[in-house]
């Protein structure tokens, strides 16, 4: 620790609800004297950090995307506080924590990073693909009046023309409730293909659906697009993949883990 005595701990919640969090995370909680959580860049269950309130006698607040991005008031209490923030899968996958952490070091504030399951591993291990065949991870944004960009399915065809798999997530708006489901982000890839016609995807493209990875009721389903579309994955989170090439090890896992046909 510093002479100035602060401190900065970013700790991973990992994927689904409050018992996702490693033992070292819970200590760091526990040993917090300020703790913030975050739930723009992703969140857990209904009531998952109620629970883990209790669990660790810790009060917990939940701080606006705004604030966050914003972060001089984090960057304030690690000046001479041991703070927490806490964030549902791995601290380190969101851009917004890594500037954070970098301006607490550069005021003299100690930080550390404990790490949690992240989606980005978790739904390649479900599906049963290998993680170094994936190209980059694409982000599929609510639609907002005004807003439509075709950027996430550029990525998609690049990543297709190199015969990797894309990850693609889906956007939230915690605050409101808002969680775009795969059968919506599937929609939209179609429509991005109207408007771009790269002949990437079509109703015939092989796609994956993880819902809840980390959770009991997790679901792992793939298959030809039109049939995807129209199932039901229950509620949040959902993440969809758009395998590029598969090797004969991925095609058997896609059929026995998640259901694809020959």
């Amino acid at each position: 620790m510093t002479d100035r005595g602060g401190r900065l701990v970013f700790v991973g919640l990992g994927l689904h609800d409050e018992d996702g969090v490693t033992i070292q995370g819970l200590h760091e909680i526990q040993a917090a004297e300020i703790v913030y959580a975050e739930t723009y860049t992703s969140t857990l269950a209904e009531g998952a950090l109620d629970r883990l309130a209790a669990k660790t006698g810790k009060s917990i607040e939940i701080l606006g995307r705004e604030v966050l991005e914003d972060g001089s008031r984090i960057l304030d209490d690690c000046r001479r506080k041991n703070v927490a923030l806490l964030i549902a899968g791995d601290p380190m996958t969101a851009t917004t924590h890594v500037e954070l952490r970098l301006r607490a070091i550069g005021q003299g504030s100690d930080t550390a990073v404990i790490h949690g399951v992240s989606v980005m591993t978790a739904v390649p291990g479900l599906l049963g693909l290998q993680h170094y065949k994936f190209g980059r991870t694409v982000t599929l944004p609510l639609p907002q009046e005004g807003y439509s960009p075709t950027s996430p399915y550029e990525l998609i065809t690049e990543n297709m023309s190199r015969d990797l798999h894309t990850l693609v997530l889906l956007d939230i708006d915690a605050e409101n409730k808002r969680y775009m489901t795969a059968n919506e982000g599937m929609h939209l890839l179609l429509d991005m293909e109207r408007r771009t016609a790269k002949h990437a995807i079509s109703p015939e493209t092989l796609v994956c659906v993880v819902a809840r990875a980390g959770s009991p009721e997790c679901i792992v389903r793939a298959g030809p697009l039109k049939e995807m579309i129209a199932l039901d994955f229950g509620g949040p989170l959902h993440a969809l993949v758009v395998p590029g090439k598969l090797h004969f090890m991925e095609s058997e896992a896609l059929r026995i883990l998640a259901g694809a046909k020959d």
